[in-house]
């Protein structure tokens, strides 16, 4: 009897974390499951030795240089699969979530992105991401199966490969931190639906420390500035532009960020292209906190 061609890969890019990757691996990757597509970027800790020796069906990619969220890219492009997973290498999916993903997927050919619930290794509480998502903020467009989104974390994705790759992926230029915001931008613009699931479950052990540091506040806040010169009204990448540069006239971190981002700021020029006053709209409210928290 011959074996049914699988409807989705999981793709992983990691660099330099190989314990917890191996960690990852092991709940990722099972006879019969998922093909599994790791894009290492430039480790100098053994990983793809360590991976080939211990999960020797995953396939390996090895980037000279880091390539940061891009990487994620690569590995699309080495799947052949309709519909593709996403995961870090401190994250997993559950058990039975990617069969509900693309059951969905099959079923809404006009949603290219499923994103799950996150749950957090340490207690299983909701992530605060979730949370936002069960509220429901930009409400459920008629047909579709869960809220609509435009904000994620992506390891807790599944995308439709085509309507992927037809919007660039992730981009070189955000290179990590908050990339998935141009993504949701791009998607949307495109004309895709975005939904929540609430039964497609990612478990979430983070690896980094906790508190964020300044370098990574700045790396994030950089890429925000630079999504809304790539794809904001112009009012509103101006008004964001003038408030880091008022922080920046005391805040260290505040003038890395601006430091990045001017010099990026070309790049981005050349390739804006503002959204569609609607997606604007609605990527505004699913910026906005939640005036209460969801229970989880």
């Amino acid at each position: 009897m011959s074996v049914p061609a699988p409807r989705i890969s999981i793709v992983l890019a990691t660099r330099n974390r190989r314990a917890s990757l191996l960690r990852s691996l092991d709940r990722l990757v099972h006879a019969g499951g998922p093909p599994v597509v790791v894009v290492d970027n430039g480790s100098t800790d053994g990983t793809p030795a360590a991976v080939r020796d211990r999960h020797p069906t995953v396939v390996v990619v090895e980037l000279p240089t880091n390539a940061g969220a891009a990487a994620r890219t690569v590995g699309v492009r080495r799947t052949a699969t309709p519909y593709v997973a996403f995961a870090d290498d401190d994250s997993w999916w559950a058990p039975g979530s990617l069969d509900r993903a693309t059951d969905l997927l099959d079923t809404h050919p006009g949603i290219a992105l499923v994103t799950g619930r996150v749950r957090l290794a340490a207690d299983g509480s909701l992530d605060a991401v979730s949370r936002k998502h069960r509220a429901a903020v930009l409400g459920t467009t008629p047909g579709n199966p869960g809220p609509d989104v435009l904000s994620y974390p992506a390891f807790a994705v599944v995308v439709r490969r085509d309507a992927y790759l037809s919007v660039g992926g992730f981009s070189p230029l955000l290179f990590f931190g908050g990339e998935e915001h141009l993504l949701a931008l791009d998607l949307a613009a495109a004309g895709w639906q975005q939904v929540y699931a609430d039964d497609v479950v990612a478990w979430h052990d983070p690896a980094g420390p906790v508190v964020v540091s300044p370098e990574r506040w700045a790396l994030q806040t950089r890429n925000d500035l630079l999504v809304d010169w790539l794809r904001r009204p112009l009012p509103v990448a101006l008004s964001a532009t003038t408030r880091l540069l008022r922080q920046a006239a005391g805040d260290p971190a505040a003038r890395a960020a601006v430091r990045g981002w001017a010099r990026r700021l070309p790049a981005a020029l050349r390739q804006r292209r503002a959204v569609p006053a609607d997606v604007e709209r609605r990527f505004a409210a699913a910026q906005r906190p939640l005036s209460s928290p969801a229970a989880g």
